[in-house]
């Protein structure tokens, strides 16, 4: 076994254990539903034991999680530093974990839009947070005041757009990868 084999043999033993103790499960119980003997998850969590590969699946599901989130070892790219998106006034970050997912944050300076034409319907899915200021959301026929704070979350098929409330406003949205696509083309940061 390499250094490394080895490194990860130990850091899959502690998130075992680590997931364990956070459900607020004891050895019983993580072995009652990976269907284990309580000694075998001792020792499997001790190091004293060989970690076999139908163990881990097993353990991943009692645990609720997946295989590879068990053995993951990626974490060079801890630090991601923002895209500036100078067209809509803001910055943006893709999450490594979620291809197609996008955080962005950006400073609102303009109401939202007073004419109905205006307010936009695309496929995908949006949540946001109000990070200071008020913002005043559009959806379809509501209007909607969210305050610092407060947070939204829709599906962008529904007509909408999104502005302040009198004054700037910091958002900081999620997008998911069709919501993304529909908002790439707007003409204006007041359009969400």
């Amino acid at each position: 076994m390499t250094q490394e084999d080895g490194e990860l043999d130990s850091l899959v033993r502690k998130r075992i254990r680590a997931l364990r103790v956070a459900q607020g499960w004891s050895l019983d119980e993580l072995a009652s539903r990976a269907r284990l003997s309580p000694s075998s998850l001792s020792r499997i969590e001790n190091g004293q034991r060989r970690l076999a590969l139908d163990q881990l699946v097993t353990l991943a599901r009692a645990l609720d999680t997946s295989l590879d989130q068990l053995v993951e070892t990626d974490t060079d790219d801890v630090i991601v530093s923002p895209m500036i998106d100078g067209t809509h006034g803001g910055m943006r970050w893709p999450i490594k974990a979620e291809p197609g997912m996008t955080v962005m944050r950006q400073r609102m300076t303009t109401p939202p839009p007073d004419n109905p034409s205006a307010l936009r319907a695309h496929p995908g899915r949006e949540w946001l947070v109000v990070l200071s200021g008020t913002a005043i959301l559009l959806l379809g026929n509501r209007r909607l005041r969210v305050e610092a704070n407060q947070a939204a979350e829709f599906p962008t098929m529904l007509p909408h757009a999104i502005g302040t409330a009198g004054g700037p406003c910091d958002v900081l949205g999620i997008f998911d990868r069709e919501a993304r696509r529909g908002h790439r083309d707007r003409k204006t940061p007041a359009d969400a």
